[in-house]
């Protein structure tokens, strides 16, 4: 089997490569990232150059996962109240973690094989759950996290038409000890990088075609939208 790791230089991103690197089930483990690659997954002109590249060395994947995205950006640290929305901040969160997955699903799908079972998975965050919100705050990276939600969605049904064994889902890592969350996870209980792509993996493992379209947590349970 073959997988793609896109965001493979930050925390998650890299320990979801060793994990799949020590799964014997797959026999290429593909990478892309900002650092190491140029990729920008904001520009669409650098994912499409990119998704044509894999597609010529590689033809089609299994499994690609997106765990591209950002919480901090350009310094602008999640806000704290309806009044302290900035519109550049509010942009730049939809740009990286709205319209960079949507980008990548409308480039990357096609990498997919059509006629046997594959997976599509971006990374989301609980917080993007608009009925799981009690606590308020971070509207911007809550907002632009269920636009993601809501993408992933909509073009599981489209995908599905050309490719009826796929599964197009947005995933729940949980709350991971990583040097771009540690300024925030204080009190909260963290797992490492390499148990939460564990989890994940597991997940993806599990995951059914008539589950496509939805949005999990890295023990395989349903959130709300």
């Amino acid at each position: 089997m073959k997988a793609l790791v896109i965001g493979s230089s930050g925390g998650i991103g890299k320990a979801l490569t060793e994990c799949l690197r020590a799964d014997t089930r797959f026999d290429t483990v593909a990478t892309l990232s900002r650092s190491a690659d140029g990729l920008d997954i904001s520009n669409e002109n650098s994912v499409s150059v990119c998704a044509r590249q894999m597609k010529q060395v590689h033809d089609a994947f299994d499994l690609i996962i997106n765990a591209a995205g950002a919480l901090v950006i350009d310094g602008s640290v999640p806000e704290k109240s309806v009044k302290a929305i900035r519109v550049d901040a509010l942009m730049n969160q939809f740009l990286v973690n709205a319209i960079g997955p949507a980008l990548l699903l409308k480039h990357f799908h096609g990498l997919l094989p059509r006629n046997a079972r594959s997976l599509f998975a971006s990374l989301s965050a609980r917080v993007g759950s608009i009925g799981h919100n009690r606590l308020g705050g971070w509207i911007s990276y809550r907002a632009a996290k269920a636009a993601q939600n809501q993408i992933v969605n909509t073009a599981s049904l489209e995908i599905a038409r050309t490719h009826p064994a796929a599964i197009v889902v947005a995933l729940h890592p949980g709350t991971v000890a990583t040097q771009l969350s540690h300024p925030f996870i204080s009190g909260h209980q963290a797992t490492s990088p390499e148990d939460a792509a564990a989890r994940l993996l597991a997940t993806i493992e599990r995951l059914q075609p008539h589950q496509s379209g939805g949005f999990f947590s890295n023990d395989g349970q349903s959130i709300a939208w």
